[in-house]
């Protein structure tokens, strides 16, 4: 029986979730679009001889971005990289533990990036960019905004997971 899309128990979230996340996917086709827009411009620029200041800085900031937000969208559709080779010569309990191990793990990261973000987001944003004047606040809080939106995938993927390793008796 097949499943739609965005509706069954392994998708995280549901509907809701596949529409955000799809949404995040969209948000990071624009920001690679807006990047090379910037890139073109500022080669375009050269050939005049005058550059616009701060335009090379725009896809150097917004690739964090990209990155957080792309990575995102991967882990909500399960296509981030992986060893099914060995995942699948486990059974289904041995698959299941292999799947919420390496959840926990993932999640303890991404915590662990959002703990140290908190200490230099602040920092940064007393910094500016020396070409738009940016708050670079703004560039390093995609690194918390992208480990939380990674992180609430991996959590609904351990936790169904867990729950097929401990089925619930009927």
């Amino acid at each position: 029986m097949a499943v739609a899309p965005g509706s069954g128990p392994g998708v995280p979230f549901g509907r809701w979730g596949t529409r955000f996340y799809e949404g995040l996917g969209l948000l990071g086709g624009l920001i690679l679009a807006v990047m090379a827009v910037a890139v073109f411009v500022q080669v375009a620029t050269r050939f005049t001889g005058r550059g616009i200041d701060g335009i090379d800085e725009v896809p150097r900031y917004l690739f964090v971005w990209l990155v957080m937000i792309g990575a995102a969208a991967a882990m909500h559709r399960a296509e981030h990289t992986r060893l099914e080779y060995f995942q699948q010569r486990l059974g289904p309990r041995g698959q299941a533990l292999l799947t919420a191990f390496t959840n926990g793990v993932g999640m303890l990261l991404f915590l662990s990036l959002i703990r140290t973000s908190l200490v230099l987001v602040p920092n940064a944003h007393l910094q500016t960019s020396a070409g738009l004047g940016l708050p670079l606040g703004y560039v390093y809080a995609a690194v918390p905004v992208g480990c939380v939106l990674i992180i609430l995938p991996m959590a609904w993927n351990m936790v169904h997971a867990l729950r097929e390793l401990w089925p619930r008796p009927s």
